[in-house]
């Protein structure tokens, strides 16, 4: 008796096993689609906050119906998206295209650049030997600008427009449904589940959902603040012009989104391009060159300073309530196995495993001891 009932559990492990080998097989090839979900979910997390503000708008007792608001939220989403495709990238690209042309004819004294490399060397051995900050700069950003290579992967052009065409109508349309009704990606994975633990399953979704929303919308918020602040230093007091300013403010701040490496590459690109700007188109402060440095690196690193201290503890402490140590451990690790792209997706996938541990696998001591308070909903959190 004893012996058939081994041999059940072994079937149904070996069930469990090859359902779960079957669903890694569909993921893999419907990647495409799964990533179109993806999206559409991150995208759905930061406007679920702008919708459930209009939802509380009333006239006369009633609100607008959900499909509005989710059109109203979506598009309001793809309005600033699309602002800073036509009004700030074409800054970008501007200054790039100037400070490549510019950097043919600059004629600043060869001698502090060098100074300059042999101080970066000194501090950061592995740049090599050869390093020199104006073709890092340029080259960086040559490589950001270039779409050969993505034109090369995809194909012909008329691939690549058929594939964004189709891949932004898909976002657009599962986000619309993601944002009217917050509960449907939840519903969707409990439909994937058994029935016993269908109820915990949703609820721990929307505490995902709660907290990723929370950490997007705060992200979002830092890269902001961080362009806001660059800009503001760079025009007011680095005098290197708007549009200027603008370019290199945004570039910064999207840097900024990469942790602990984003925005010491930003910090290098904008000073090279700072210190191109002034000797080749004659912008900026009219000061010794060296005071010049000093001033775009205290602007830059005054704005790192308000980020780690202000924005960042702010975000990670009320959005994924973990501790900077664990996040600072969790981003290593990452690091180490993914690179930059391991670093990106490292808080959000974490988030994830710690909502589902302290729900599932609280009663083990190293979740309790990782997470010593967890949220109580009266849910049972020990399947």
């Amino acid at each position: 008796m004893e012996q058939e009932r081994n041999i059940d559990r072994l079937a149904k492990h070996i069930i469990n096993l090859g359902a779960f080998a079957i669903i890694a097989v569909l993921c893999w090839y419907f990647r495409s689609v799964l990533i179109y979900i993806i999206v559409a979910f991150v995208i759905s997390l930061i406007g679920q906050p702008v919708f459930r503000t209009l939802k509380q708008i009333t006239i006369k007792g009633r609100s607008a119906p959900d499909w509005l608001l989710s059109a109203f939220t979506l598009v309001s989403i793809i309005l600033i998206l699309a602002l800073i495709v036509t009004q700030v990238i074409p800054i970008v690209s501007g200054i790039i295209r100037d400070a490549l042309a510019m950097n043919n004819s600059i004629t600043f004294d060869r001698d502090m650049l060098d100074r300059v490399n042999a101080w970066i060397i000194s501090m950061f051995p592995d740049v090599g030997r050869d390093f020199d900050i104006v073709t890092f700069s340029l080259g960086k950003l040559k490589d950001l600008t270039s779409f050969s290579g993505v034109s090369n992967i995809l194909g012909s052009v008329a691939s690549i427009v058929a594939s964004t065409v189709i891949g932004v109508f898909s976002i657009v349309f599962i986000s619309f449904f993601f944002i009217k009704d917050e509960a449907l990606f939840g519903k969707i994975v409990g439909a994937l589940v058994p029935d016993r633990i269908e109820e915990s399953v949703g609820k721990t979704i929307l505490d995902i959902e709660m907290l990723l929303s929370r950490y997007f919308v705060g992200l979002t918020i830092e890269v902001m603040g961080v362009m806001l602040l660059d800009f503001l230093g760079l025009w007011l007091i680095a005098r290197i012009g708007v549009n200027y300013a603008i370019g290199i403010a945004f570039i910064a701040g999207i840097l900024n989104v990469i942790p602990y490496v984003g925005p010491l590459i930003g910090d290098v690109i904008g000073i090279g391009l700072c210190l191109i700007l002034k000797y080749g188109a004659g912008v900026g402060l009219d000061v010794n060159v060296w005071i010049f440095i000093l001033i775009v690196f205290a602007i830059m690193q005054g704005t790192q300073f308000v980020d780690n201290f202000i924005y960042q503890p702010l975000i990670y402490s009320t959005s994924i309530r973990a501790n900077p140590l664990e996040i600072f451990i969790v981003l290593l690790i990452a690091g180490h196995v993914g690179g930059v792209v391991g670093m990106l997706v490292a808080i959000p996938s974490y988030t994830v495993i710690r909502v589902i541990a302290s729900r599932f696998f609280y009663k083990y001591k190293p979740v309790r001891r990782l997470i010593p308070e967890r949220e109580e909903d009266g849910a049972d959190r020990t399947v």
